[in-house]
């Protein structure tokens, strides 16, 4: 009876699992169709019409068509990388000192701006796209990368992450540093980040996902669409071309699964050691 409960309480997560698995699974397979054979299932979407996962002729013409006939694709996946290495090594390097001081700095109102960047954490990016357009506009730095990497620089999550990580780090290390004279960068090469690896892989795995799935940003601040990210091109080219749509949506997951397959370890390791479990 014991083995039986055990199996029937397993059944709510294998439904969870599948429902969580199926746009996977029904874009991976979706991908080897043809045009015809995507039309002819969902040419008209509102009606309904049943899942069709496995493909009635296996073919390539997605993958041709995203990586040789329509070479945009690769445009915009460059533009993505660029984007997105920018800005997460920035972030990192900002939210690593930003973090460091926060810990063994003691100035004034320290507590409270740590207090509003906790806050402006909780606020979704919709809400400053207004005020940092006008700022950007005044700078004469809109149409560009820079639009959309210097917004991009400061982490209000990365700064979080990092310093909560921080505080983990025993005292004494750091007072037995400042003895023998090292100063903060040496403190911070040499004892602050080999003891912070986890939560710096794990800044840098949300970080990218986060930024290789920008939208808004780009829509907003760039005015030429061949600067555009992949992330565009896709829900672009997603209404248009379905076999394009499909197959490049299965190249543009390659980036983030590898990050996932790679550091998750180091990227539930980094979370757990917030305390935030």
């Amino acid at each position: 009876m014991k083995k039986i409960a055990a199996a029937i309480s397993k059944i709510p997560l294998l439904i969870l699992v599948i429902i969580t698995l199926l746009p996977l699974v029904f874009t991976l397979t979706n991908s080897f169709m043809q045009m015809n054979e995507i039309i002819r299932y969902y040419g008209n979407l509102r009606e309904f019409t049943p899942f069709h996962i496995i493909p009635d002729q296996f073919s390539l013409a997605g993958y041709y068509g995203v990586l040789v006939r329509h070479p945009y694709f690769l445009t915009a996946f460059w533009n993505s990388l660029f984007m997105v290495v920018t800005i997460v090594v920035s972030q990192l390097f900002v939210s690593l000192l930003a973090g460091y001081v926060f810990t063994y700095f003691n100035f004034r109102f320290r507590n409270l701006l740590f207090f509003l960047v906790i806050i402006l954490m909780m606020m979704p990016y919709q809400v400053t796209l207004v005020s940092n357009y006008m700022v950007l506009d005044r700078l004469s730095l809109l149409g560009g990368y820079q639009s959309i990497i210097i917004p991009g620089l400061f982490s209000a999550f990365g700064v979080f992450l990092l310093r909560m990580i921080i505080e983990n780090i025993p005292k004494e290390m750091i007072d037995a540093a400042r003895v023998d004279g090292a100063n903060h960068f040496r403190i911070l090469r040499s004892i602050v980040i080999p003891n912070c690896k986890a939560g710096i892989v794990s800044l840098v795995v949300l970080s990218f996902i986060d930024c290789w799935n920008m939208v808004e940003q780009p829509l907003v601040y760039l005015k030429d669409s061949t600067m555009y990210p992949l992330s565009i091109y896709l829900t672009e080219t997603s209404q248009t071309n379905y076999t394009l749509g499909f197959a490049g949506g299965m190249i543009a997951m390659i980036p983030v699964l590898l990050l996932f397959i790679f550091f998750q370890d180091e990227l539930v390791e980094g979370i757990s050691a917030t305390n935030l479990r």
